[in-house]
């Protein structure tokens, strides 16, 4: 079962929690930086809470492990790491174009996403000060970021502003992850035409960058000068096959406590709508975690949770804070016991990409969907 450490202290009163691995991080990042040659960097992705981990800690923890820069999605998201004193350089890459976000981020000095003309113009109106920002181009993803046909008019335009410094050029790859390369390798190329075409007008090259995660794993190629990781840094993986390519440890691990035991009789229904009757007599616990937690409600009746060191069913309609399991198997199971719903118990293990395959999604969406109220509980410091 987990270790005494995971039951004692402020976790005695928590019904459920996160427990985010820092020596799975760290040990992540190294894995990472041994696929990096010394002149990339490392930007680590930090935007939706990172990915549900647990950002503030978790943007302090990989600046000083090695990783140079950070991303958000949102505004509001870099002010957070602002106020809890980080420095680093912060990239912004949700579309911003009010004159009031353009004075937030250069108040907050963040470094915005520019897709637009339009953009670029609304933040060069309203600046009285130099502002780092970064132009993305659509290569081939059709979402943010300026047509690639359109790149040079759009880079051109962008070094001619006052108040606008342009830190970097990037793109985003839309099928990095597939064992096929075709289409990434029309993008790269794409890519790397405008990059030509930039170097023939004079205007000095920034920074450039392509890679996410699959990216980062797959070709050095794409590396560039900086490579923007995220889901790899937590431990999962883009696709099945780059297993072989890196050793990476989950950071992630959820856990809650059994709240009562009980013994019910054949026929008996169980949870919501009944879907689930009791065949036999069987031991039911129940387990205070449930959907408003981040446990999906479609796993009803088709997950299993760890206790020590079992595979346990669970069973019936999994409610707003609560689940059921038949624990049949555990006897002497006493109320309080610790349930691994995503993690390692022995030589068991449940990962987010279980629960994805099993739901037909991916482990982005899995690990992003645990709320605020489960706390996020620091171990291997």
């Amino acid at each position: 079962m987990p270790s005494q450490a995971h039951i004692t202290g402020s976790l005695l009163s928590e019904r459920a929690w996160v427990e985010v691995d820092f020596q799975a991080l760290g040990h992540n990042i190294q894995q990472l930086k041994q696929h990096l040659s010394a002149s990339t960097q490392l930007l680590a992705v930090v935007k939706a809470d990172a990915y549900g981990h647990g950002a503030l800690r978790l943007a302090q923890e990989v600046l000083q492990r090695g990783a140079t820069w950070l991303a958000v999605a949102t505004i509001p998201e870099g002010i957070e790491l602002r106020q809890a004193g980080i420095s680093a350089p912060i990239l912004t890459f949700g579309a911003t174009s009010t004159p009031e976000q353009a004075l937030t981020i250069a108040q907050w000095q963040l470094q915005p996403t520019l897709c637009t003309a339009k953009q670029a113009l609304a933040f060069s109106k309203v600046l009285d000060a130099p502002l780092a920002v970064h132009l993305k181009l659509d290569t081939g993803m059709s979402r943010l970021g300026a047509p690639w046909q359109q790149a040079l008019e759009f880079v051109r335009f962008v070094h001619g502003l006052p108040n606008l410094e342009i830190a970097s050029i990037y793109s985003h790859l839309a099928m990095a992850d597939d064992i096929n390369p075709t289409v990434t390798q029309q993008q790269q190329a794409r890519f790397e035409k405008i990059i030509q075409q930039i170097q023939s007008t004079g205007i000095p090259l920034p920074m450039l960058h392509l890679a996410n995660s699959a990216a980062t794993l797959s070709n050095p190629g794409l590396h560039y000068d900086l490579v923007r990781v995220g889901l790899a840094l937590y431990g999962l993986y883009p696709a099945e096959h780059f297993k072989s390519v890196i050793n990476l440890k989950p950071v992630l691990q959820v856990r809650a406590r059994v709240t009562q035991i009980k013994m019910i009789p054949a026929g008996t229904g169980v949870s919501y709508g009944h879907q689930y009757v009791a065949k036999q007599p069987l031991q039911l616990a129940v387990v205070g975690i449930g959907y408003a937690d981040g446990v999906p409600r479609k796993l009803s009746n088709q997950m299993s949770v760890l206790i020590r060191r079992q595979r346990i069913p669970q069973i019936g309609a999994i409610t707003m804070d609560q689940l059921m399991v038949d624990a049949s198997n555990i006897p002497d199971l006493e109320e309080g016991e610790v349930v691994t719903l995503l993690g390692q118990d022995g030589s068991e293990e449940i990962s987010a990409d279980d629960w994805a395959n099993r739901l037909g999604t991916i482990s982005y969406e899995i690990v992003c969907g645990f709320k605020q109220r489960l706390p996020r509980i620091p171990i291997n410091l």
